[in-house]
């Protein structure tokens, strides 16, 4: 059993429905859902969904399309979508670095000794925006690289505005990030996921 099949489906403690609440009365009528890692196979789909949310916002993604398939190609095992009847509705990917800080290099590079995972991208399919679904499929990223015994941290790199919802899933700000996208400048933050070797005991991981 992979470490992605092994944990049970848990929203954040802030965003589970309480028992005998309507959200919980109504979970047989909600349409199945599932996450699993990404495949190369997928990239289509995850590239319409990143280009409609990015384009709209900065003007450019965060990946393109070629860029999709290099990472699920490579390491696929850190990418996840969550996929609801079939359809993806929201996904991250992410690859290793091994350097403190991001640098230029992180957009493009994957390091296979590295022990930080660098998430390069989030995004939620427009139809599924403002449902909390960006928070739980974080949350459940951050769960699974808990499993990975190689992971201690993960970084990210956003623009200003993002930067309370980043707080809010659990990362700290380090300050200005080293990468630049044509004028765009970023925060760079962190969230540690090592310290939990109870958890990968007894986890199934």
């Amino acid at each position: 059993m992979s470490a992605l099949s092994a944990l049970p489906f848990l929203k954040p403690p802030h965003l589970r429905s309480p028992r005998g609440s309507p959200g919980g009365q109504r979970r047989h009528t909600l349409p199945a859902s599932e996450f699993r890692c990404l495949s190369p196979e997928d990239a289509i789909s995850v590239f319409e969904i990143e280009r409609e949310a990015f384009i709209s916002v900065s003007g450019d993604c965060p990946l393109h399309l070629d860029e999709i398939r290099h990472f699920l190609n490579l390491c696929p095992e850190l990418s996840l979508g969550w996929f609801e009847e079939g359809r993806l509705v929201a996904f991250i990917i992410g690859s290793l670095w091994d350097q403190d800080r991001l640098s230029q290099e992180a957009l493009t590079l994957h390091k296979p000794r590295g022990t930080a995972v660098h998430i390069h991208v989030l995004a939620v399919h427009r139809t599924f925006r403002q449902q909390g679904k960006g928070s739980i499929l974080m949350w459940r990223y951050l769960q699974y690289l808990r499993c990975l015994p190689f992971a201690r941290r993960a970084l990210l790199m956003c623009e200003d505005f993002l930067v309370p919802f980043y707080r809010k899933c659990g990362f700290e700000a380090l300050g200005p990030c080293e990468v630049t996208v044509g004028e765009l400048a970023f925060i760079e933050m962190q969230h540690s996921v090592q310290g939990h070797a109870f958890m990968r005991r007894n986890s199934g991981c």
